[in-house]
């Protein structure tokens, strides 16, 4: 009996520090999990080009060539470094731009080789006044006061006039008649729109004119035959020593006739 109490107290013993370790064990246990600490992603780096357009500047030539058949103002814009000048100014400028962009079937009715007789400086000058130094958008077209300015001037030399009709504007130069035939691109800096002739100024295309050809000098009346009855002859120098003495030896005769008829008296 003594063994068998002695063996219950042990075992309670032993459920008692079984309870006790249990205990300890259960704030930890019943303490909820901690969530993994949230990885915030951070802005990326600001490249070269998103540094340099700080306001969304875009590229006129990438809108060009995705707009199509405009290769050759793109080559004149490159060649004469304009693209690089738009690209400043769109950056720089708060009054934005307005371009009259030729398509090539506008630069095909030109005549043959003209693009290729104007030095470099004519070159910038011709794409100069295809741009505005200030954002038109279609209805503003109504409002403006022409001669409009463009990069290359405006007055005489370079005069670009703008006539807005409910659903057309009239553009003049002086030597190029053409309307808006589309928008490229538009926003609220820059709008391109189409136009399907070539807008010369007149300061180089109006001397480089041909000039008129001479006139022929009016054919000469022919002159009145004069009857030979009167044409005078030249007077040829006459020697009149054979008449003298003809004369005188007819002379001497007479006298001497005339005294013989006496003497016979």
């Amino acid at each position: 009996m003594k063994h068998q109490c002695s063996l219950s107290f042990f075992l309670f013993f032993l459920l008692l520090l079984r309870c006790t370790s249990t205990f300890a064990q259960s704030p930890a246990a019943a303490a909820p999990a901690q969530a993994p600490a949230a990885v915030v992603a951070q802005p990326p780096a600001a490249t070269p080009t998103q540094a340099a357009q700080p306001h969304g500047i875009t590229n006129v030539t990438k809108i060009l060539e995705k707009a199509g058949h405009f290769t050759i103002f793109i080559r004149l814009l490159r060649s004469t470094q304009e693209d690089s000048h738009l690209f400043s100014a769109l950056n720089d400028s708060s009054s934005g731009v307005t371009i009259f962009a030729p398509t090539d079937s506008a630069f095909s009715e030109l005549k043959s080789g003209t693009l290729n007789t104007l030095s470099d400086g004519d070159k910038s000058e011709l794409v100069k006044f295809h741009v505005i130094p200030t954002f038109l958008s279609t209805s503003q077209f109504q409002t403006v006061t022409n001669p409009l300015g463009t990069w290359a001037g405006t007055g005489n030399r370079s005069p670009l006039n703008v006539t807005s009709y409910p659903n057309s504007v009239n553009i003049t130069t002086g030597l190029t008649n053409t309307s808006l035939s589309g928008t490229v691109y538009t926003d609220s800096q820059l709008a391109i729109y189409k136009i399907e002739k070539v807008l010369l100024p007149k300061d180089i295309f109006a001397s480089k004119a041909p000039a008129p050809a001479p006139v022929a000098p009016a054919p000469e009346k022919p002159t009145k035959a004069v009857p030979a009855s009167t044409v005078e002859s030249p007077v040829a120098p006459v020697d009149i020593s054979s008449a003298l003495l003809l004369t005188q030896n007819h002379v001497v005769g007479s006298v001497g006739i005339v005294a013989a008829a006496m003497f016979a008296l």
